[in-house]
């Protein structure tokens, strides 16, 4: 069944910038899933809100939830590097891949239907309290439970594909084998203080080591969406993620090989 699924999202993914003609290319996807009684889900009620919901409050039948990142192409997120307003590109993958997710939902729900599934779907985007900027179901939050990666310091989910694109997630009462959790940290500042990067790509220092402000980041955001509001809400910026060590790849990943096999010797 989990192999069923992740090649149902992949060849979507592939048969949708064809179909639709987007202007956003997307890489291979990544697909995790998580079980619905995982206690970290619990924990997302500490270190989010009291009201980051959990799946079986979603969906009271939940046995699991499908998590996948969809990878936007380097050059995409190239880019997005000259310092600024956010690229006409950059915003346009946003908004074309939060329409690409709902249409994958459906399409997912759809077809678990028909093997008598029930699936809750959770917007791409835009479910989050605007004035706390606080969301009550975050994807890369529950996508890190299911297994995808590890938080950097510019607070994105970098997955052994990066950082560089969306995440999207859809609860399910089918019962999935959970994946496995990775066990070192992927952000080469969490994981030796190599790095600092993206903290320096921030222009209005919303970005630090211990500290995020979620406001004056926000502010950058909606300045991108009054600009490009042509192409539908895009609310974003991306600085912190394009041209850094985890835009593409897991960073410690080779650091981490190489310490393991040091401890077999």
């Amino acid at each position: 069944m989990e192999n069923l699924i992740e090649n149902l999202i992949i060849e979507f993914v592939k048969n949708y910038a064809k179909e639709q003609n987007t202007k956003t290319k997307w890489l291979t996807p990544i697909v995790g899933f998580a079980d619905s009684n995982d206690p970290e889900f619990l924990e997302l009620k500490e270190i989010i809100s009291e009201k980051h919901l959990t799946p079986k409050e979603v969906l009271s039948e939940s046995k699991s939830v499908i998590c996948y990142f969809l990878p936007f192409s380097k050059e995409i997120n190239l880019g997005n590097v000259k310092p600024g307003l956010a690229s006409e590109t950059w915003a346009i993958s946003y908004v074309e891949t939060n329409k690409m997710i709902e249409k994958l939902n459906d399409y997912l729900s759809e077809k678990l239907g028909e093997m008598n599934y029930i699936c809750s779907k959770i917007p791409p985007t835009h479910n989050f309290d605007k004035e706390k900027l606080i969301s009550n179901w975050s994807h890369r939050h529950v996508a890190k439970i299911a297994g995808l990666g590890t938080f950097g310091l510019n607070n994105m989910l970098i997955t052994e594909k990066g950082c560089n694109g969306r995440f999207g997630s859809l609860i399910t009462s089918a019962k999935l084998k959970p994946s496995e959790k990775p066990n070192y940290e992927y952000c080469l500042y969490k994981y030796n203080g190599s790095c600092k990067l993206c903290i320096e790509k921030c222009e209005k220092q919303a970005l630090k080591i211990n500290e995020f402000n979620r406001k004056e980041c926000y502010k950058v955001c909606l300045t991108n969406e009054k600009v490009y509001e042509k192409y539908g809400v895009a609310d974003v910026c991306g600085k912190c993620l394009c041209a850094v060590p985890c835009s593409f790849t897991n960073p410690s990943k080779n650091l981490n090989d190489k310490l393991k096999d040091k401890n077999k010797e």
